[in-house]
């Protein structure tokens, strides 16, 4: 019996070892994602087991980092020589790393497969004339209204709001014949609302929204402040979306433009409003681009050897693709896909019987998904303090502590100064 079990034991040695050296011949992709867990674990799972089940020669690994570490720990990883081969990465935060020179220019490799995605999505992640990102997920605003507000102020709710003039107008008649206030903006992030209504902030390396149309755009936000039609809890915040989303499900607020995710705090927290809640698009500026976009893409790292490399692109392609994004889409119920044909999917489309404020946020939302932009200054030092000081300047001029005049040109001289 002894060489029968010798046998055996070098059978199943030999078997270990092919085991091994087949475990170790495979290719290792690292990706990480910002703050995804753990609500989305079972949908990176799926994917995990999805795609090493098409490419068994690799070994998906996932990483989320809370957003707070992010950048530090990928600093210290790209600076210790081992990037992720695929990073989850913001429009801001992708061009700061296209500018570091740390990310591979995808538009050779994305080839043919560029036409599946949505324009605009591919123009928000280039830069210098390259691509430096595949499109992921995107947000988009809707137009949320609390039908029994615009009733009791003699309005409706259904008629079509096509621009921001109208729905400051329309949250001062409500103010004026209800008491509550109409619109809770998001002038924190008043650098997006101006490019948002086609009017710029930088040209030719200086600041130029100090220019008589940026100052009646802010005359028209004091005005409605003046009058109360705007809620002043975090006005000018850089995020007041909970703020809004309170004040909404309180009966304190009759319309929010704002992510569809509200909906859903709306029928968990507010049922009786959910029930006379009207959804529309959100208004297109004259650029015809929708409020609230806000795209995440997946950038690959440069230097990744060339096997890992070749598997990192075909991850992000998987990743990105129709089939994928849709079903992240239903999974978030709130975000809208960067491809054509996942955001031509009934999912964005039919209605439902009973399907309510949450279905209209999606199928609304959808409606526009096209025009989508994310509206963020980049490029240029020292963001955080310029965009502080215009918002600082512009709360002052609309709560009627500065000239709408004056408040700008302090803001546009403060930003040269920086620019130079």
């Amino acid at each position: 019996m002894k060489p029968y079990r010798l046998a055996l034991n070098g059978i199943a040695l030999l078997l270990c070892a092919l085991s091994a050296s087949a475990h170790a011949d495979k290719v290792r992709l690292e990706f990480w994602t910002d703050s995804l867990k753990p609500r989305f674990d079972g949908y990176f799972a799926q994917a995990k087991k999805t795609y090493e089940a098409q490419h068994p020669n690799v070994e998906v690994v996932w990483v989320d980092v809370f957003n707070d570490n992010f950048e530090t720990k990928l600093n210290a990883a790209i600076a210790a020589g081992k990037p992720p081969a695929l990073v989850n990465h913001d429009v801001p935060r992708l061009f700061k790393y296209a500018q570091k020179g740390t990310l591979l220019p995808l538009d050779a490799v994305l080839g043919a497969d560029k036409a599946a995605y949505l324009p605009n999505t591919l123009t928000d992640l280039s830069f210098g004339g390259k691509l430096y990102g595949l499109p992921w997920y995107n947000n988009v605003n809707v137009l949320v209204i609390n039908g029994d507000l615009f009733k009791k102020a003699g309005l409706d709710p259904n008629k079509p709001i096509k621009s921001l003039d109208e729905e400051l107008q329309l949250a001062k008649a409500i103010k004026a014949k209800t008491g509550v206030a109409g619109l809770l903006p998001q002038l924190g992030q008043i650098d997006g609302i101006m490019l948002g209504q086609g009017l710029p902030l930088i040209e030719n390396g200086k600041a130029v929204f100090n220019s008589p149309k940026h100052a009646a755009l802010i005359r028209k936000f004091a005005d409605a402040y003046k009058a109360g039609a705007l809620a002043k809890d975090s006005l000018f915040a850089d995020d007041n979306f909970q703020d809004s989303v309170k004040l909404y499900n309180s009966g304190r607020l009759a319309m929010m433009e704002t992510a569809p995710t509200a909906a859903q705090k709306t029928q968990s927290d507010a049922r009786g409003i959910y029930a006379a809640t009207v959804v529309q698009p959100a208004p297109l500026g004259p650029t015809k681009i929708v409020q609230g976009g806000y795209l995440f893409s997946w950038a690959i790292a440069k230097g990744l050897p060339a096997a890992t490399q070749q598997e990192a692109v075909k991850f992000a392609k998987f990743l990105t693709s129709d089939s994928q994004q849709l079903a992240f889409s239903k999974v978030t119920g709130a975000t809208f896909p960067s491809t054509r044909q996942a955001l031509n999917d009934g999912y964005f489309v039919k209605t439902s019987a009973g399907g309510g404020a949450i279905e209209r946020s999606r199928i609304e939302g959808a409606k526009v998904a096209v025009n989508i932009r994310t509206l963020v200054l980049t490029g240029v030092p020292n963001v955080g303090d310029l965009k502080k000081n215009l918002v600082d300047n512009v709360e002052a001029a609309i709560t009627g502590k500065k000239d709408p005049q004056k408040a700008l040109d302090d803001a546009a001289a403060f930003w040269n100064r920086q620019l130079k």
